[in-house]
């Protein structure tokens, strides 16, 4: 682990979910039946998912279809309220496993299996943000990933 690591307990199920809706909430926004619904998909996948991914998910779940624009929508709305992170090379989203602890991730991403894992080392992302600074660039949110092998991927 990193010297500068962030470490958190990170709930999971029905417990996740109410981390969830509190930090939507408390930015002012409400938990609807469909963002409940969408939120719940997203944190069932064991990889970074598209919205096509949990359209379908929740289409199924529900028996009706539901549009990849409204989850692309509610899944804007889950990154900017840091409750999903989008993986930017794969144009796919995770649940944030803590919504309540805003940092910025650093994703391992396996050219494998495509198992994501996220590290949290705030002395980097600082880095990365003074650098951005020292040339005169503004930074809003660094985007960190690294592509690789997982530790599964590279055992077999």
């Amino acid at each position: 682990m990193p010297a500068h690591a962030h470490h958190h307990h990170e709930p999971a199920g029905a417990d996740l979910a109410t981390a969830a809706q509190a930090t939507l909430e408390k930015s002012g926004e409400q938990w609807t039946t469909m963002r409940a619904s969408i939120f719940d998909a997203l944190a069932k996948f064991d990889k970074p998912a598209s919205a096509y991914d949990i359209a379908d998910a929740v289409s199924k779940s529900e028996g009706r279809r539901v549009a990849a624009n409204s989850v692309y929508r509610i899944l804007d709305l889950f990154v900017g309220a840091n409750l999903a992170r989008r993986v930017e090379s794969s144009n796919a989203y995770i649940a944030n496993a803590h919504p309540d602890c805003l940092h910025d991730c650093i994703f391992l991403v396996c050219d494998s299996c495509g198992q994501t894992v996220h590290i949290d080392d705030d002395k980097i992302a600082n880095n990365v943000r003074h650098a951005a600074e020292a040339a005169g660039f503004s930074p809003v949110r660094p985007v960190i990933e690294v592509r690789g092998t997982c530790a599964d991927c590279g055992e077999a």
